[in-house]
């Protein structure tokens, strides 16, 4: 479809501020933006209140927190400037807890695990699975197997939506996503032989 409208929470976003729009919602990027601070400043930024326990259970959500145990300094501990210090899974995960840290009406997460490992992404989104219980969540991915539980996929080629429905009725009708779907499980299978 080229034309339609989009609501959230049954308002369309024509018809509220954009301070209101950004407030519903939350976004977390493949390459997401880390400040010249501390790890707890950088998880618990949006939430000026945020407290240790706080910022420790979103860590725990995006499975930073046993990382930040083997750090001298904690949850204390500077990263460079855009997170220089920190792989990209790990920038990724801190990005991930920053946003349970907040409520949002709709989750987007475009690629935002694409340099984790498939066993940690898994529990990440088991854990994250009670913080979005109550919104709407989008996951882009190239991931399929991160796609595997929702409600419904939108399977996209050259701009245009080529197959949409949930994981099994997608497979079921051996399209384009089921052949890349037995493409990707293939290498999954490969690398854990290979680990």
């Amino acid at each position: 479809p080229s034309a339609g409208r989009i609501t959230v929470d049954n308002v369309e976003i024509r018809e509220v501020t954009i301070a209101s729009l950004r407030q519903a919602l939350r976004v977390v990027q493949q390459d997401s933006f880390l400040f010249t601070t501390t790890l707890e400043n950088n998880i618990a930024y949006g939430d000026p209140w945020a407290d240790d326990a706080m910022v420790q259970g979103a860590a725990s959500t995006a499975q930073i927190d046993g990382f930040v145990g083997t750090l001298p300094e904690g949850y204390h501990t500077l990263v460079g400037e855009r997170g220089v210090s920190l792989s990209g899974g790990q920038k990724q995960r801190v990005a991930i807890a920053r946003t349970a840290m907040l409520e949002a009406a709709v989750l987007v997460f475009d690629d935002s695990t694409a340099a984790i490992d498939a066993e940690t992404e898994r529990r990440i989104r088991s854990a994250l699975a009670k913080h979005t219980a109550h919104c709407a969540t989008i996951i882009i991915s190239h991931r399929l197997g991160a796609l595997r539980h929702s409600d419904e996929i939108i399977f996209l080629e050259a701009g245009r939506i080529l197959e949409r429905g949930d994981h099994d009725s997608l497979i079921a009708q051996g399209g384009r996503y089921a052949a890349l779907f037995a493409i990707q499980s293939q290498d999954d299978v490969g690398e854990k032989a290979i680990q």
